[in-house]
């Protein structure tokens, strides 16, 4: 190392005890200037984060207040009635749980349970996915498992693993809206696996949404056993922190008191200190702006030398693309913004994308997350830590392999910065993610974007809605025609869908793949095949 980069090492380099979490943005090749330079977004990214936690309309599109942060600190809830919905809702969680573990709660068969479902799609499963696997242990209360898509094969392979223990399974579904098709979809599967069993759904069933919701609705029809509830101030992203994450974390077994509270330690770090150069939240969003040129230039490649943090990226993922990916800034200009963000865990990338990281096209800056314990306190029947080669364990060349990976990487003008946990727990996890749902709000800021509300996701859905009634349009028309064998050009003309011929050729192959159309022709040729009703 030289002397010039340790002594940036020194300077850029922040610990924060009260979290126990440092950041080192030396790696970042910077300049000094960018404070000063940018000194005026980032007083502004400060007034509206304290805007917006005073209850400012942060989301126009919907007239809703942003307020994710009061779930780790209600008394900053801008209402009584919102401190007070915060607190009984996390009092109901621990007594509920707590009945659960006791057996004072007991599935519809009559025995404890023993597992828990989680029914739900992005952030109503990336979140609780990421912890449960952070800071799950043999000693969890109850085990969790995940439907988090519509793919009928992945409803299938979850089942499969809980087996025979689907009767003492809870499931807990969670939609905001109630409507969101793919977590609908997920509920009816597994409601009908209920059903062959003579299983009571309803009796093991658990709903986490809005009141007044379509979900809200059918748990309250259906007399399901409990209700949780969301509030339209939370987006799905940042959902973590409100019964999306608290309640499977608790029914785990987590500590959700100390996971909570680091969320909030970090809330205060990054919220009072107004100084760019020591607030952890604003230096990252800087580091993105620097490193993107202000407009996502580069991508995030995040890498944690953690194996319990393999789900960080993917997490990242959701909150950095769907806050920031914006093609409209807030004065409706086109700015594309955005900044993409994939990963995996170190050291396994050694031996997989780090050979193009180092050598190949730079349009990338690392941040890797480091965890300085290796080992919980008897995580190991050892009793102490093996020494693999002299004076040498394991946790060592993991952190060998960081450290190298790290200097190779700046040694070919590969930029990173390096975020340090003292110890992987619930109060250091809950610390990270507050840390970044931060950083986000101050970058997106910074380059004029709405943060909190994700436009593109809904012409998405709309999109598929089409695809869907278009299949509709399909099998009725061949109803009409039974036992006629048609091509798509036949179909098209038959339906009048002209100009969505390939889509009703793929709808069609998919469904004969389904054994819900007949294929006539093996050759398969888009221009040739033609399909009748089963």
């Amino acid at each position: 190392m030289s002397a010039n980069l340790w002594n940036r090492f020194c300077n850029f380099y922040q610990h924060y005890p009260e979290v126990g979490f440092s950041l080192d943005v030396s790696r970042m090749r910077f300049p000094d200037e960018i404070f000063s330079t940018l000194a005026g977004p980032i007083q502004k990214a400060f007034q509206g984060m304290s805007e917006l936690e005073q209850g400012a309309i942060a989301n126009p599109d919907e007239q809703r207040m942003v307020g994710h942060y009061w779930l780790r600190d209600a008394t900053l809830a801008p209402t009584s009635e919102l401190r007070l919905a915060i607190q009984q809702n996390l009092t109901a969680i621990k007594e509920f749980a707590s009945a659960v573990h006791s057996g004072k709660i007991l599935s519809g068969s009559g025995s404890k349970f023993t597992h828990v479902l989680v029914i739900g799609i992005g952030g109503s499963a990336l979140g609780p996915q990421l912890v449960q696997d952070a800071l799950g242990s043999k000693a969890d209360q109850l085990a969790l498992e995940f439907c988090d898509n519509t793919d009928p094969d992945g409803i299938d392979r979850a089942l499969a693993r809980l087996g025979q223990a689907l009767s003492t399974t809870m499931v807990i579904v969670i939609s905001k809206s109630g409507g969101t098709v793919e977590t609908k979809n997920a509920q009816l599967e597994v409601a009908a696996r209920f059903a062959a069993r003579s299983l009571a759904f309803a009796k093991n069933a658990v709903a986490v949404t809005c009141e007044g919701s379509k979900l809200d609705l059918l748990a309250t029809e259906g007399k399901w056993l409990a209700r949780f509830p969301m509030w339209d101030w939370v987006g799905g992203r940042t959902s973590l922190f409100s019964g999306v994450g608290l309640l499977p974390a608790a029914l785990q077994g987590l500590d959700i008191d100390n996971f909570i509270d680091g969320a909030r330690r970090m809330d205060s770090v990054t919220r009072q200190n107004t100084d760019p150069r020591s607030n952890p939240a604003m230096l990252i969003a800087l580091m993105w702006h620097h490193a993107g040129q202000g407009r996502g230039a580069k991508d995030m490649v995040v890498l944690p030398y953690k194996d319990r943090l393999l789900l960080m990226s993917k997490y990242l993922q959701q909150l950095v693309m769907e806050s920031l990916g914006k093609e409209l800034d807030l004065d409706g200009n086109i700015v594309n913004q955005g900044i993409a963000v994939y990963g995996n865990k170190g050291s396994t990338d050694q031996h997989a994308y780090i050979q193009q990281l180092r050598d190949g096209v730079n349009n990338f800056f690392v941040t890797f997350i480091e965890v300085l314990k290796d080992r919980t306190a008897g995580s190991t029947e050892l009793g102490k830590a093996l020494e693999v080669a002299p004076l040498t364990t394991s946790g060592d060349y993991l952190s060998g392999f960081y450290l190298g990976t790290r200097e190779a990487l700046y040694g070919n003008n590969r930029d990173s910065l390096t975020i340090t946990l003292e110890a992987l727990t619930p109060a250091s996890l809950g610390a990270l993610i507050s840390l970044f749902e931060r950083a986000v709000g101050y970058y997106a800021s910074i380059v004029n974007v709405n943060a909190y509300h994700q436009p593109g996701v809904e012409a998405g859905k709309k999109a598929a809605e089409k695809i869907i009634d278009l299949q509709r349009k399909i099998l009725t028309g061949l109803s009409a025609r039974k036992d006629q064998y048609l091509t798509v050009a036949e179909l098209v003309q038959s339906i009048d869908c002209q100009g969505d011929e390939e889509s009703v050729y793929k709808i069609a192959e998919h469904l004969a793949s389904n054994e819900r159309l007949k294929r006539l022709s093996a050759e398969r040729h888009p221009a040739k095949v033609s399909y009748s009703l089963v």
